[in-house]
Order: C-alpha cells, then sequence, then structure tokens
C-alpha cells in the first residue's frame, strides 16, 4: 500500500471519529440541561422554549452522526474506490483536449456530488426544519432554488474553470501565482456583486420603510460613518422561520440587510443594537482581515498544489492513476479538508474573537441590555442551543456560546 494511502486512512479515521466523539459530547451535554433553562437565562426564555431548542440540537446531532460516516464513505468511493479514475477514463477516451476533458471531469464530480447530498437536503428542509416549525419553503420554491443554483454555478463556474485549467497548462512552474492571483480578483468581485446581482434572485430586497427606525439607523450610520448602498429588508420568511441580519458587499456597493422575521420579533432599539454590531465587523475591519487570512491561505494552499502536482504518489495514493492537472485539482479539495480539520479550532478562535470585538463596539454605540435582550429572542426563536459542549463549540461555531456572550455583554452594563 502506498504510504500516502496509510496516511490519508488514519487522517480521514481520525477526524470521522474525533467529528463523532464530539457529537456524543454535545448530545450529553445537551440532554443532561434539558429540564433546566440556565440560571443566565431562566427569567427570560421558557423551559418549554429550551427544551425545543435542546430536540432541535439533538435531531441535528443524529443527522450530523450519519452525514459524518456517508461522507467518508462517499470520499473513499471517489479515492480509493476508484470513483474518480474511471470517471476520469471515461472522459479520456472522448479523446477532447487536455481543458475539455478536465471541465468534463469537474463537471461530472460536481453534479455526482450534488445528487448525492440531495437526500440529506431533503431531509433538513422538509424533515428535520418541518418537524420544528422553521420550514417556509415549498416543493416548487426548493426545485426552484436548486435549478437556479445549478446555472449560476455553470455560468459562473465554466469560465473560471477554464481559465484555471488554461493557467496550469499554459504558465510554467508558477502556475499557481497566476491561479492565485484570479481566484483573489474572483472572490473580492464576487463581495461586490453578490448582494446587487446574485442574491435579488433568490430573495425580495425591499427599502425599510419604518420612518422612525430608518431615522434612527441613519442617526448611527452617520455616528459612526458607515456609508451604504441602502438599507434592505429581506423576506427571509419566504423560506425559513430563522431570523438574521447582517451587512454585505464591497466598496459603494456595501447593503444593511434584515431578515423581515428579524424586524417583526425586536424593537428599534434591539435592532439598533444589532445592526451596531455588524457595524463594529466593519469598523474593526474583520472584513479586511478576513480577506487577507483567506488570500493567505489560499496561496499557502496552491503552492502546495503546485508541489504535489508534480509527485506520482499524490495521484496513485489516493486511487488515480493517470496524472493530469484537473485530476490533481480534484483529490486536493477531496483531501485537504481530511487534513485540515484539526487546524479549524484555530481559525474559528479568531472568528470568534471578531464576535466579541463586534459586541465591545455595539456596547459603545448603542445600549448593551438591548443586544443582550436582541440575543436572547434570537436564541429563543433560532431554537439556539444555551448549553453547548466546549469541546463540539470550539470545532464547529464561529460565534461565542450564549453564556459566554451575554456574560461578556453584561460585563458593558
Amino acid at each position: 500500500m502506498n504510504t500516502f494511502t496509510s496516511i490519508f486512512i488514519i487522517m480521514l479515521m481520525l477526524a470521522t471519529f474525533t467529528q463523532l466523539w464530539l457529537t456524543k459530547r454535545q448530545y450529553k451535554r445537551v440532554q443532561t440541561h434539558r429540564a433546566k433553562v440556565p440560571i443566565p437565562f431562566n427569567d427570560k426564555i421558557p423551559l418549554e422554549a429550551h427544551q425545543k431548542a435542546a430536540d432541535y440540537t439533538i435531531a441535528k446531532i443524529h443527522l450530523e452522526r450519519i452525514d459524518l460516516v456517508y461522507s467518508a464513505v462517499i470520499l473513499l468511493c471517489w479515492t480509493l474506490g476508484g470513483g474518480l479514475d474511471l470517471l476520469d477514463t471515461v472522459w479520456r477516451n472522448l479523446e477532447l483536449s487536455p481543458i475539455l476533458t478536465g471541465i468534463g471531469v469537474l463537471l461530472s464530480v460536481f453534479f455526482a456530488s450534488s445528487i448525492l447530498d440531495l437526500p440529506f437536503s431533503v431531509y433538513r428542509t422538509f424533515g428535520l426544519e418541518q418537524r420544528f416549525g422553521f420550514n417556509h419553503t415549498t416543493p416548487v420554491t426548493f426545485i426552484k432554488d436548486l435549478i437556479l443554483q445549478t446555472l449560476i454555478a455553470l455560468i459562473i463556474g465554466l469560465p473560471l474553470t477554464w481559465i484555471v485549467l488554461w493557467l496550469m497548462e499554459q504558465s510554467g512552474q508558477l502556475w499557481w501565482i497566476y491561479v492565485w492571483a484570479v481566484w483573489m480578483s474572483f472572490s473580492v468581485f464576487m463581495m461586490w456583486a453578490y448582494p446587487a446581482v446574485i442574491s435579488p434572485l433568490f430573495n425580495k430586497f425591499s427599502p425599510l420603510n419604518d420612518s422612525g427606525l430608518k431615522s434612527r439607523i441613519e442617526t448611527l450610520l452617520t455616528r459612526t460613518g458607515f456609508k451604504s448602498n441602502g438599507i434592505f429588508v429581506m423576506d427571509g420568511s419566504r423560506r425559513s422561520g430563522h431570523g438574521n441580519a447582517y451587512f454585505t458587499g464591497l466598496g459603494t456597493n456595501k447593503r444593511i440587510v434584515f431578515f423581515d422575521t428579524l424586524i417583526k420579533s425586536l424593537t428599534a432599539g434591539e435592532i439598533e443594537a444589532v445592526l451596531a454590531h455588524e457595524l463594529g465587523h466593519f469598523k474593526r475591519r474583520h472584513i479586511h482581515k478576513r480577506i487577507g487570512s483567506m488570500a493567505a491561505l489560499s496561496l499557502l494552499g496552491l503552492a502546495l498544489l503546485g508541489w504535489l502536482i508534480n509527485q506520482d504518489w499524490f495521484y496513485s495514493g489516493l486511487g488515480v492513476h493517470q496524472s493530469s492537472d484537473y485530476a490533481a485539482l480534484i483529490l486536493f479539495m477531496f483531501a485537504m479538508p481530511v487534513f485540515s480539520f484539526f487546524v479549524s479550532p484555530f481559525m474559528l478562535y479568531i472568528t470568534r474573537k471578531h464576535e466579541f470585538e463586534a459586541d465591545d463596539y455595539a456596547a459603545e454605540q448603542a445600549d448593551p441590555k438591548e443586544l443582550i435582550q436582541a440575543l436572547v429572542k434570537l436564541y429563543k426563536e433560532n431554537a439556539a442551543t444555551l448549553t453547548p459542549d466546549p469541546l463540539y463549540s470550539a470545532f464547529h461555531d464561529s460565534h461565542p456560546p450564549a453564556p459566554i456572550r451575554v456574560a461578556h455583554l453584561g460585563s458593558k452594563l
């Protein structure tokens, strides 16, 4: 057996069993605390809502366990099971150019992976989310979204894939630098274009028409020096009962977006505090820092791929018998999550640090009590567990656990 094959199998087993162990910890922690609302929330969240959140979390854990095992098996089928190698052989027999063959293989993997994941997507929407009262998506909307997502992926993905494969073939040993430049340019462009071009294809964005709330928000924006391309309410309730708020875009195309579900459930002061938190990400330059991190990590990843692409053991170790640029790219995308899983707590630590910084900024610009009240309402309405396992949270959550976050804001009162 190829040494790299052994390493890959060991890492896949370690990652999978670690994740299953983490879900066991999460299940036990949530189940143990299901009977009683935690003290910081016992006068804010009814026991019934707390138990709903616990049951919702446990249901997601059951699905996550199945998904983990299923994904590991599918990955082995693609690699050591010969799935990708067979697909590569079929396309090579058509005797197309290397770039067209690569596009064909990549598209085939994309479509096959989407079909294999479809049962989980359907169950999440019409099973799990439906059971807990969050799903508002109709089968027609679900199918339309699926078709539209596929079309957008093709319209955007085909030219980008062609450019990447052409650069890999034509630009010599340092091709990865040129690919990195293209990828970063594309990523930044999409951050700018997504809110105005793609998002409206899925949701309706209406200007905020509550004059009192709008005036209050505009005063906050003026005070904080934030310029946006508008304040919008998104029809999130068309698909889900979950609520949220965010700002998106870059440069002159920045937008502030509230879910309609959030607008209905929060007071004007609470909405102002939530927006102050979102503005905190902007004022603390978190977006720029994340772009910088993405740039550095993608450059390192492509540099690694630039070395691996010339190593025969990389292909044979993952079940592919004939080397090619596109096979290296696909195998790298398959293998990287396995090897990077244990790094995820460090990346999530940074995002949680950013959340604390944004909360600190919100506490300076608005009443921290209002933000606490807003967060409690969001925890309740989104059925977010108040008692996550700390280790599970470290590997999975981009936001601090509810008790820690509320305690942190409480210190600002």
